[in-house]
């Protein structure tokens, strides 16, 4: 049993794993997208092809689409060499149920894989061919929070960036670089619409799109690389479109346990690996059963039936309400705040560590107690009832295997949303956030994780970020069992609004971070005192 075009063939021997397969042909698929390409997607790791991928499959199940997903990758290379070609694209889906219960499924809508790079000459030339199509209809994006970013924290444009500024379209690196040079093949193909669409876990995640694209294109104006009319064309939102959307699906690393079940039921060459990017990835995909998509329906070239697949097509408000719901107080909070104290608590499992008492309260306290009062009802969903799946149900799924240092990883991206806009809004309602506790001991969490080491005494390696260098840096010096070792170096982090959002102390809550953060660094199980002091009132 191999994951492939000819190893499906064989249909009883999947059949009796207990493993779907398509009931289409995928090579067929993937030949006639390739003439009439409707969909390309930036970003093919793990949320996209079990749960974008999925959608997809639905559909073309259905005999609602009949094309499939162009699949681009412009940052890990690996992902195209060691997961796609191997495997002619196709995925192997596992959905992990509360209960213990999978289902398995091969996905055949994904039907290439491009590294979307000039560098990679007959990829570059293919992907440029494809944006040329007036048939595409749509680009969407799960490129990570950082993805989008052109400038670090001290407001300067990354490296990579300057260089995407000064060399055009011609020879871009980035992916928003990448994605203005696809758009400007596309103008002059014909000054075709199309619609681009974020999908991933950030606020307001069209206008990010929209403004970096927008910013990248508007500087190459400037420096004479490209037309005004290029320009025009590109901030013209009834022809290049950005909608927004929120997604939720809980996609971990590929488990080692699913693996061995997998091969155990025959299927072949199912190990997940390590790409040199550090991306953990496999043949299969493994999440849980829930999962959420609230799409803008902005789509000037067309669109799926994609409501036909249980995506919410909208508008931009209440996309909005829905994102901010999850992202600023029903599930990205919570994982932002506990997943660091489970690394200085010892829990590997996130599922681990919300049957603790004092991570229970903390998530309790700062999705029902502190969030959920200035959240929006979008509607749609109710945000009291998400939170309730959510805490009561998703996250202490022991089967889901989804571990804290997976959601640790690139947390500093995350912080402006997942925690600034809850304080911006007791700052506009109440004139100050001074009241707030567990959205303090999340940010104090946060920086004394940044030391690397446990509530024992015991160092851990940092999941990657790409603000860890420069945290170190600011805390060096900081010794554990010294609290008068932090000096004044917490100043500079709690007061930058590129990393909150806003500023902590002018909100009233950094010198509680800084007294948080004095308790923490009293010695060995002064973390878990502060959080017994400070949530339950236990010493």
């Amino acid at each position: 049993m191999i994951l492939s075009y000819e190893g499906i063939k064989d249909a009883a021997a999947w059949q009796k794993a207990g493993i779907s397969l398509p009931a289409y042909d995928p090579k067929k698929l993937a030949d006639d997208t390739r003439k009439n390409p409707l969909w390309v997607h930036f970003g093919i790791g793990n949320i996209f092809r079990i749960f974008i991928g999925g959608i997809a499959d639905k559909l073309i199940q259905d005999g609602l689409m009949d094309r499939g997903i162009i699949c681009a990758e412009t940052f890990d290379f690996d992902i195209v060499d060691k997961i796609y070609d191997p495997f002619n694209n196709l995925v192997l889906a596992v959905t992990l149920h509360a209960d213990g219960k999978t289902d398995k499924q091969v996905l055949g809508s994904l039907t290439e894989a491009l590294k979307a790079q000039p560098k990679f000459a007959a990829c570059w030339t293919r992907l440029k061919e494809i944006f040329s199509s007036p048939s595409l209809q749509m680009v969407s994006f799960t490129i990570t929070e950082k993805g989008y970013a052109l400038r670090g924290a001290d407001g300067n444009y990354f490296g990579y960036v300057k260089s995407d500024m000064d060399n055009g379209p011609a020879n871009p690196s980035g992916a928003m670089a990448v994605v203005a040079s696809m758009l400007y093949e596309r103008f002059k193909a014909g000054k075709y619409p199309l619609a681009l669409v974020s999908m991933d876990n950030v606020s307001r995640n069209g206008k990010k799109l929209r403004d970096s694209v927008v910013e990248t294109v508007k500087t190459w104006q400037e420096k004479g690389l490209v037309e005004a009319e290029f320009a025009a064309y590109v901030e013209d939102e009834k022809v290049i479109a950005f909608p927004w959307t929120m997604i939720d699906k809980i996609t971990p690393r590929p488990g080692d346990d699913v693996a061995s079940m997998l091969e155990a039921d025959g299927v072949e060459n199912m190990k997940p690996v390590v790409t040199s990017r550090s991306t953990y990835i496999a043949p299969f995909v493994n999440a849980e059963a829930p999962g959420y998509l609230v799409v803008e329906d902005s789509f000037p070239n067309g669109r799926p039936p994609l409501e036909k697949a249980g995506m919410y097509l909208t508008d931009r408000k209440t996309v909005n309400l829905s994102e901010r719901m999850k992202v600023t107080a029903c599930l990205n909070p919570i994982h932002s705040a506990l997943c660091t104290y489970d690394r200085m608590l010892g829990y590997t499992l996130f599922a681990d560590g919300m049957h603790d008492p004092e991570l229970s309260a903390l998530a309790r306290k700062l999705g029902y107690d502190e969030a959920l009062p200035v959240v929006e009802d979008p509607k749609i969903i109710s945000p009291r009832k998400f939170l309730d799946e959510c805490i009561n149900e998703r996250f202490p799924n022991p089967y889901l295997g989804d571990t804290s240092a997976r959601i640790a990883t690139d947390i500093s991206q995350g912080l402006a949303f997942r925690f600034g806009e809850t304080v911006k809004a007791y700052v506009a309602r109440d004139g100050s956030a001074a009241k707030l506790q567990a959205i303090p001991l999340a940010v104090a969490g946060w920086v004394r994780y940044l030391l690397a080491v446990d509530d024992e005494g015991k160092p851990f390696e940092l999941s990657p970020d790409p603000m860890n260098a420069e945290m170190t840096e600011q805390l060096k010096g900081v010794v554990i069992g010294k609290p008068e070792t932090l000096g004044v170096k917490l100043k500079p982090i709690l007061s930058n609004k590129n990393i909150f959002g806003v500023d902590l102390y002018e909100a009233g809550l950094g010198a509680k971070v800084e007294g948080f953060v004095l308790e923490m660094l009293k010695g060995n199980g002064s973390v878990r005192e502060c959080l017994k002091k400070n949530l339950t009132g236990r010493q």
